[in-house]
């Protein structure tokens, strides 16, 4: 594995995330597309912000070897914020007038 595909597999997971509790709580879907765009977007701007916590590619990636804890909290952030990404924007959608 590379940087540039764990980055790959965090935006997937933080899509699959979004996707999945638009799924579940139908309330809350906006459609497939902005459920996609959301899980995009959230995930990149956690792992992007939170990273230098030490669960980027680049500190999971030491030595040319995984370190699959570290991958582990990285997915499960994305998937996280994927799902906290479309809770937060159906939020803010509801409360706009029409």
């Amino acid at each position: 594995m590379t940087e540039t595909s764990i980055s790959l597999l965090s935006i997937l997971v933080g899509i699959l995330g979004a996707v999945f509790l638009g799924f579940l709580k139908s309330n809350l879907s906006l459609g497939i597309t902005a459920n996609i765009i959301i899980g995009v977007f959230a995930s990149i701007f956690v792992i992007k912000s939170f990273g230098r916590l030490g669960f980027t590619p680049n500190d999971i990636m030491i030595h040319q070897k995984v370190n699959y804890f570290l991958l582990g909290v990285n997915l499960f952030i994305s998937i996280v914020s994927g799902m906290l990404g479309l809770f937060v924007i159906a939020n803010i959608k509801r409360k706009l007038p029409n």
